[in-house]
């Protein structure tokens, strides 16, 4: 099933899509079109056309979202986060926060600790159990492993990994391509808010001219 189209490509259930384009390319951009907060011609979200709806119908159809610097509230504690993400009832939103913490043994560890007072690690993983509070069907993730030490990053991509399994599509935004590839099965280059290439991500991490059309701005 075709859970998200923007016209130039589309990302299927269950599908991690690696969106690449160096610094300026129009990635967030693309994402905030997705999301609403740009207006669009041609946005379609599990099979209707969205471009008319606000921002808040987007995200209760089936949307989780995670900006770069992930954009925490970090006066509040770690559960208090995942309880101000959720739309659900609150005997149901208690169950699914103690869900996210059981996933994310990082933040089990911690459950009562101030966002800011997080690593770096912890705050990324807050920002992606914050995105999955409410299941989404579609995830969107904005330069997710910059600044992140190497261990962090294989902990948070094999996360992605696993929650792609259970079903959710996910556009998973990169100047890292290599990264981005190795999780992927598909990749999308920007270049100046247009998208320049599109294939599969074993060809694409082959493609002697990747370096190149990213560099593309």
């Amino acid at each position: 099933m075709t859970v998200l189209d923007t016209g130039t490509f589309a990302v299927a259930a269950g599908e991690i899509v690696a969106l690449l384009g160096a610094n300026g390319a129009g990635k967030t951009s693309l994402m905030e079109t997705i999301l609403g907060f740009r207006p669009s011609r041609s946005i379609r979200l599990f099979g209707r056309d969205v471009s008319a709806l606000p921002v808040e119908r987007r995200i209760a159809l089936g949307v989780g979202y995670v900006p770069e610097r992930r954009r925490l509230f970090a006066g509040l504690t770690v559960e208090e986060n995942l309880e101000a993400a959720s739309r659900l009832p609150a005997v149901h939103r208690r169950r699914r926060v103690e869900e996210m913490l059981a996933a994310f043994p990082m933040l089990a560890e911690r459950p009562h600790a101030r966002a800011w007072l997080l690593s770096g690690g912890q705050q990324q993983m807050l920002a992606l159990a914050r995105a999955m509070i409410d299941r989404p069907r579609l995830l969107l993730l904005d330069e997710p492993t910059l600044g992140l030490a190497p261990l962090v990053v294989a902990d948070l991509l094999a996360r992605l990994r696993a929650v792609a399994a259970e079903g959710t599509a996910i556009l998973l935004s990169e100047q890292r391509a290599s990264l981005a590839l190795g999780i992927a099965s598909r990749g999308v280059v920007l270049s100046r808010g247009k998208v320049v290439r599109a294939a599969l991500a074993a060809q694409l991490a082959n493609d002697p001219q990747l370096a190149d059309l990213m560099a593309g701005g």
